[in-house]
C-alpha cells in the first residue's frame, strides 16, 4: 500500500521509475538458480582478503582501503547491516546489470556513509570511479519572509503531494532543481504560486505562451517563419535572443557532464528574459520597425523564424526539466 501512494505521487510529481527494486531480493538466488547479489559480493570481498572475522562479526577491512576505520557487514547475530545490503546493491547495478555509470542522490544528512560506499563499491567491483554520490542539502519552507515551522516527532510535516497540489507540480520541480546540491534551499510557498514576473515559473512558461501566441496571430494574418532570413536580424536585441539560444547545447553538456541541474533551470529564466527583451523593444522604444510583425514581409519571416526558433528552445529546456511548456496563459 506504501509503495503504491509512492507511485502515485511520484506521477504527479513527474518521475519515472523504470524498475522498483526490493531489498529481499539482494539475498535471492538469481533465477538460473546462482548465488544472490549479497553472497556474490561477499565471496569477492573473501577472496581478496577484504574480510576479517573480530569479536563475532564479519568486518569489511575498510581501513585497508583508505577508510579511517572497519565497518561491520554481518552482525555477531549472523544478520547483515544496512552496509552490506549497500554493497550487495551496487554488485548488482555494476556487474548483473552492467551499468557504466551509477548517480545516487542521497540526502546531505547521509554524507557520513558516502566514503564506505565508495571503498565497498571499489572493493567488490572494481568501479568505485564510476559511482557518483550527490549530496542534497534539506529544503526549508518559507512563506514569503516566515518559515513554515516542520516536525517530524510533533507530527507537523508537509508532504510532497500536499506540496504538490498547493503549488503545483512544475512550480515544485522548477523550484527544487533550482538549487545547486550544495547550496541550502528555501522553498518559497507564496512566490512558487504567484502570478506575476517575480515567479520564475510564471516567467518561463509566460515566455512561452507568449511566443505561441506570436506564431498563432501571425498565421491568423497570414505570415509564416518559411524561407525567413535570419541574416536579416541585426537588431541588438535580436542577436541577444540568438546568441542566448546558441548556449543551449553548452548548458545540457554542463549538466550531463558535472550532475547539477540548476544550470538549466537558470539558463530557462535567462533565455526567457532574452525573449521579453526581444518582444518589448518596440513598446520600449515606440518604433514600429521594431516589431515582430512589420510591413516588410522578409523582415517578418525573419523574426518568425526566430519566434519559433525560441519556442522550440524554450519548450526543450521546459521539457528537460519535466514541466509542461503552455501554450496560453
Amino acid at each position: 500500500l506504501i509503495v503504491e501512494q509512492i507511485r502515485d505521487t511520484l506521477g504527479t510529481f513527474g518521475t519515472t521509475y523504470d524498475r522498483w527494486f526490493s531489498e529481499r531480493s539482494l539475498y535471492e538466488p538469481t533465477a538460473d538458480g546462482g548465488p544472490s547479489a549479497y553472497d556474490a559480493a561477499l565471496a569477492i570481498l573473501r577472496e581478496n582478503g577484504h574480510l576479517a572475522e573480530r569479536e563475532g562479526a564479519l568486518w569489511l577491512t575498510s581501513s585497508n582501503l583508505g577508510e579511517d576505520k572497519d565497518n561491520v557487514v554481518v552482525r555477531s547475530d549472523g544478520r547483515p547491516t544496512y552496509f552490506a545490503s549497500d554493497i550487495a546493491y551496487h554488485y548488482d547495478k555494476f556487474l548483473t546489470r552492467g551499468f557504466d555509470q551509477v548517480i545516487n542522490v542521497w540526502g546531505a544528512d547521509h554524507h557520513g556513509h558516502v566514503s564506505r560506499l565508495e571503498v565497498g563499491t571499489e572493493a567488490v567491483t572494481g568501479k568505485g570511479d564510476a559511482l557518483h554520490l550527490l549530496l542534497y542539502q534539506l529544503v526549508t519552507l518559507k512563506r514569503g519572509s516566515e518559515t513554515v515551522r516542520l516536525s517530524k516527532r510533533g507530527g507537523e510535516i508537509i508532504t510532497l503531494d500536499e506540496l504538490i497540489e498547493e503549488v503545483g507540480p512544475d512550480a515544485a520541480r522548477f523550484f527544487f532543481l533550482l538549487r545547486a546540491p550544495s547550496s541550502q534551499m528555501d522553498f518559497d510557498l507564496d512566490l512558487a504560486v504567484k502570478q506575476s514576473n517575480e515567479n520564475p515559473v510564471f516567467y518561463i512558461q509566460y515566455a512561452h505562451a507568449r511566443l505561441a501566441s506570436i506564431l498563432d496571430r501571425a498565421a491568423g494574418e497570414g505570415h509564416t517563419p518559411d524561407g525567413g532570413d535570419v541574416a536579416l536580424l541585426t537588431a541588438p536585441h535580436e542577436l541577444a535572443l540568438v546568441r542566448e539560444m546558441l548556449r543551449l547545447s553548452e548548458v545540457i553538456e554542463l549538466v550531463a557532464t558535472t550532475y547539477e541541474p540548476q544550470h538549466l533551470a537558470h539558463y530557462g529564466m535567462e533565455l526567457a528574459t532574452s525573449f521579453h527583451a526581444f518582444n518589448d523593444a518596440f513598446r520600449q522604444q515606440g518604433d514600429p520597425n521594431l516589431k515582430v510583425i512589420t510591413d516588410d514581409a522578409a523582415l517578418t519571416a525573419a523574426r518568425l523564424r526566430l519566434v519559433q526558433a525560441a519556442k522550440i528552445a524554450l519548450g526543450r529546456v521546459l521539457d528537460l526539466m519535466g514541466m509542461t511548456a503552455p501554450e496560453r496563459m
